[in-house]
């Protein structure tokens, strides 16, 4: 009976007229549905104008179908709805705007589908307990899925990986979220992290989080291999607007340098074994990029300010560390655009338990922590920690750094400046230095370091950075692609200036991540 049932639908589809006249009624039912929907929609719209004087009084509040959230997590949304016609004249109007807006708040937790639907209906008149101006708001909002997993692979940046991620949402009934992620790779040769996030209050823009996190990874640019184990917990606040985010963090992390290639510097060597580092973080970040991966107009701007071993922190490494970042984004007629980035930081050795830079005896600061510069998502045409201090073969990084560069681009012929495609010409260029210790103080096998030495050092590397000539900069073209996830690059680079020792790439290189000078 079914078979006989198909042959009847092909043989009436048989003919491509057929065919062209469905998709013709098709595309008429759905102009009628979009036209009724219209009409619909403006006469909503001059109901609510003709009654948005109108006094209301929110009677009761209804969130229909979230049956794993808690009653308390939702009535600390929902609750300064009901109190607020008790202090102030309340109208339709000014009800709808905050029922949208604690409707938008719900909506930031991510744990419902999209979009949320609202109705409002009248109190039943019948109902003693009620009056004339009482409403009643309901809420459909259907439940995400309560897990996701993942799996699959990544590559960039002369890396390859297969990863794993789980996410549980909702997991208390307050919109936390627990989350673990795993992956092995050629470089990352195994990488696991597991966090746990819960909103302070029900508020979206400030979340708590604790989480621990390892890995192994291979740094052949300095002879050996890397491995981290840690945790921390941080405090994060995002504004309304989304644009300005804090990120507060403590976090204790033992690494150890091990696997040393029979070529490592006596630097690397140096450095090898194991350390335990302790410290105090604060992030900011502001975005007012129109589009981030991609930007036509706007800026960003991002700080990070870190605090290791000083005072109670422990820890057996001590220093003080800052890294800023900013891009600058302006269009140009036929769809181009031109951006701007420069980024710099510092690294200030301090001694480990102590409050006063200038007191005990700071350690030079560790290969973990330095600076790394050059590479496909910072400084094109060099390789990757290409630009810096060497020792014999090993990028062992700096602690004082700089790097700026620019870009044009420009749409694709017969693509349009809509689609996320773009030819780019640019050039960059940056300076990574070390402190240099005293004659005779560490690591030199001397006296130790004091506050002085490293203040005098510090400005020494300034005044390097400022006055030293040229710094080692690259040209070049290519395509750039931004996908939602990541950016990818595809580049021709051509290096114009490159000191003794620095490491240049000239041809062709391929980049991807979120962050691109």
């Amino acid at each position: 009976m079914a078979s006989s049932l198909e042959d009847d639908v092909f043989e009436k589809l048989k003919t491509k007229a057929d065919i062209d006249e469905l998709e013709r009624r098709e595309k008429e039912i759905n102009a009628r549905v979009h036209a009724q929907y219209e009409k619909s929609q403006q006469r909503v719209a001059e109901l609510l104008g003709a009654n948005s004087t109108l006094p209301v009084t929110i009677s009761s509040i209804r969130v229909l179908h979230a049956n794993n959230t808690r009653r308390t997590f939702l009535e600390r949304i929902f609750e300064p709805l009901l109190g607020a016609n008790k202090d102030r004249p309340y109208t339709l109007e000014g009800a709808l705007k905050d029922v949208s807006a604690a409707t938008d708040k719900l909506n930031k937790f991510d744990i419902f589908k999209s979009p949320i639907s609202v109705f409002i209906d009248r109190t039943d008149p019948a109902d003693p307990s009620t009056t004339p101006t009482d409403i009643n708001v309901y809420l459909s909002a259907q439940e995400k899925s309560r897990y996701t997993i993942k799996t699959g692979t990544e590559a960039g940046n002369a890396e390859g990986s297969a990863y794993a991620s789980a996410v549980l949402r909702n997991v208390f009934g307050g919109a936390e979220t627990l989350q673990a992620y795993g992956s092995l790779g050629t470089r990352t040769r195994s990488s696991y992290s597991a966090s746990f996030d819960t909103p302070i209050l029900s508020d979206p823009g400030l979340h708590f989080e604790v989480g621990g996190a390892g890995s192994s990874t291979l740094k052949p640019w300095a002879s050996h291999e890397e491995f981290l184990r840690g945790g921390s917990a941080r405090l994060k606040w995002t504004s309304p607007s989304g644009q300005h985010r804090h990120d507060l963090a403590y976090s204790g992390s033992w690494r150890q340098i091990t696997g040393l290639a029979s070529t490592a510097s006596p630097t690397v060597r140096a450095d090898a074994g194991d350390s335990f580092k302790a410290s105090l973080a604060h992030t900011y970040a502001l975005d007012r990029r129109d589009y981030p991966l991609l930007p036509s107009r706007g800026y960003y701007l991002r700080s990070t300010t870190e605090l290791a071993g000083v005072g109670p922190l422990g820890g057996d490494v001590g220093f003080a560390k800052l890294d800023v970042e900013s891009q600058a984004a302006a269009p140009l007629p036929a769809g181009a655009a031109l951006t701007a980035g420069l980024r710099g930081g510092l690294l200030y050795p301090l001694a480990v338990g102590r409050w006063n830079p200038a007191a005990g005896h700071p350690e030079p600061s560790r290969l973990p922590d330095r600076f790394q510069l050059g590479g496909p998502t910072d400084v094109r045409g060099f390789r990757l920690s290409g630009l810096g201090p060497r020792d014999g073969p090993d990028a062992v990084g700096g602690d004082v750094y700089a790097a700026a560069g620019a870009s044009l681009l420009l749409p694709f012929p017969r693509v349009g400046a809509a689609a996320p495609l773009r030819f780019q010409a640019f050039v960059n260029g940056g300076r990574l230095l070390a402190l240099q210790p005293p004659p005779g103080g560490k690591p030199d096998g001397g006296a130790p370091l004091t506050g002085g030495d490293v203040a005098r050092g510090v400005k020494a590397a300034l005044r390097e950075l400022r006055d030293g000539g040229l710094p080692s900069c690259a040209a070049g073209v290519g395509i750039v692609y931004a996908h939602p996830a990541a950016r990818f690059e595809v580049n021709f680079s051509l290096p114009l200036v490159l000191r003794r020792g620095e490491e240049a790439r000239k041809g062709v290189s391929f980049g991807i991540g979120a962050s691109f000078l």
